[in-house]
């Protein structure tokens, strides 16, 4: 996708054309297109030359194919490249990531801490890293006792007597906690419990999972201070609710102080009450959640325990389930036996209600090792601190920015702060304005606009990891943002980032139209 203006120049078949000329005096061009080491980069393919190659190899010796006639025909497409060339073009992409080793990573609802390197260096045993999940339980004992043990932490944190460990990710641990709700009530006979009631100011994928799971799906409002209207809740209840979803500490960063009347009500009225543990991170080793009433709960591993944050692949997202729930897990189980730890594959016996399998193999090896070492590291009492360090730090910077930005709802948050745009609205700038003018100031944007129940939302997640002199180059930054703005400069963030690699991009089109494949330029005369 182009950018809205030209920053430097454009290449095209490897030549270089004319700069652009600055339209905002100077703040965005340069005549190369560099900015400072922030170099101009063109596609790896624009770059490629024919005949040229990093490496010399023989011709291969006279051969009989084995392909059956399927032997490629013309070239392979790949670009001619030196060996320098491709390592400074993927050192400058490196340099354009903005990354947790970087500086803060504000996202709220995402939890961007820091990941230890000692969690890595423990993935990396070859004891671990080199397992592959079709060896006999016999050859494996070592990498059994660690998932046993990882479940016995998070049991004793959560006060659950089962976790469901296969689940991939987050929302594939909700799925995994109403796919057993169902079973459950499905094994009670109760089919006619096919309403799921979920907060407004939930997950977007607490009401997909529930919809998934063939559930219809009844919203519950907010009060005004961003909690679940308890009233409104219990009025939804009745014979054909089968659970609550609900997130505590929730999406607005705000503990739900009625959890516990909340919780009797649900069970009241024979429904479940499922949590979403997103934000676990904010109570891991201050509440247990069964001790709040709830029945089921998904743990993000990469948001509370600090395993790296999904990137499409390692993500883990376990589930602790309540007695009632916990013959309906999904397999494969871990099973104690004279001979040491098994994996249970098979719905038979002790499993012969689990809802079946949720992923390939057991789920994933290298999360359970860095979430276990973080554990073992920070034991009980450095768990406690962790959720007590990232509340701290999110009232931090809502105390000092309070009068900067408009908070969303009165009174302290758990850890992640909210701000609404009320005050960004007079200068006729957007929060995505704000957002943007973040990225020259060195800052990763906040979460916006999200939660949807507050208008322009500014979402921010400073997390346990950072330190106090962090947190403040922030706020001065936030502040002198609005200080800009104060003085007539909102014309400069409407037009922000002027540093970045590249400026506001259409970005609903690239998300719906994204160009997935380069192709060469035409030829000039097909061109003309």
């Amino acid at each position: 996708m182009s950018d809205t203006k030209p920053t430097g120049p454009r290449r095209a078949s490897g030549t270089v054309e004319a700069a652009v000329v600055p339209t905002d005096g100077g703040l965005a061009g340069t005549v190369s297109g560099n900015r400072a080491l922030a170099i101009e980069e063109s596609l790896i393919f624009e770059q490629g030359e024919v005949g040229r190659c990093g490496v010399d190899l023989p011709e291969p010796e006279n051969f009989k194919p084995r392909l059956g006639g399927l032997e490629r025909k013309g070239a392979i497409g790949l670009p001619g490249l030196s060996e320098p060339q491709v390592v400074r073009h993927f050192t400058r992409l490196s340099q354009k990531n903005y990354a947790i080793d970087a500086g803060l990573f504000p996202l709220g609802s995402c939890t961007m801490k820091h990941n230890p390197r000692l969690n890595e260096k423990m993935a990396r045993l070859p004891g671990f890293a080199d397992l592959h999940p079709l060896q006999p339980d016999s050859t494996v004992q070592g990498a059994l006792a660690l998932m046993d043990d990882l479940t016995r932490w998070l049991k004793a944190l959560t006060g659950m007597p089962a976790i469901a460990l296969p689940p991939a990710a987050g929302a594939q641990g909700e799925l995994c906690g109403m796919m057993t709700i169902r079973a459950a009530h499905d094994a009670h006979g109760h089919n006619e419990r096919r309403r799921v009631l979920v907060p407004e100011s939930a997950h977007g994928t607490n009401p997909a999972t529930a919809a998934l799971c063939g559930y219809h799906v009844d919203s519950i409002p907010a009060n005004d201070r961003g909690r679940v209207d308890v009233a409104a809740l219990k009025a939804k209840l009745g014979p054909d609710v089968a659970a609550l979803m609900l997130t505590n500490p929730n999406t607005c960063g705000l503990f739900e102080p009625d959890i516990v009347e909340i919780a009797k009500a649900v069970h009241d009225a024979g429904a479940y009450f499922y949590c979403d543990g997103a934000n676990f991170n904010a109570i891991v080793g201050k509440v247990r959640p069964a001790d709040l009433g709830i029945d089921v709960m998904h743990m993000n591993l990469h948001k509370t325990f600090s395993t790296p944050h999904g990137g499409g692949g390692p993500g883990s997202g376990p589930v602790a389930l309540a007695a009632s729930l916990a013959p309906y897990a999904p397999l494969p189980w871990l099973v104690s036996g004279p001979d040491g730890l098994r994996l249970q594959e098979q719905a038979t016996g002790a499993a012969a209600a689990s809802i079946g399998r949720l992923k390939s193999f057991h789920g994933q090896m290298g999360m359970f090792v860095r979430a276990y070492t973080y554990m073992l590291s920070h034991g009980s009492d450095g768990l406690r601190q962790v959720a007590e360090d990232a509340v701290l730090s999110a009232n931090y910077l809502l105390a000092a920015l309070k009068d900067t930005l408009t908070p969303a709802y009165p009174g302290p948050c758990m850890h992640e702060c909210l701000f609404d745009d009320e005050g960004l609205r007079k200068y006729e700038v957007s929060t995505l304005d704000f957002a943007k003018a973040l990225i020259d100031e060195g800052f990763h944007p906040t979460t916006i606009y999200f939660p949807l129940v507050v208008h322009g939302a500014m979402l921010v997640e400073p997390t346990e990891t950072e330190p106090k002199a962090e947190l403040d180059r922030f706020i001065a930054a936030v502040r002198g943002l609005k200080a800009r703005l104060d003085s007539g400069g909102a014309d400069r963030l409407r037009t922000a980032p002027h540093f970045s690699p590249r400026r506001r991009l259409d970005e609903t089109r690239a998300a719906r139209q994204p160009v997935l494949r380069w192709s060469p330029p035409a030829p000039k005369q097909a061109a003309e």
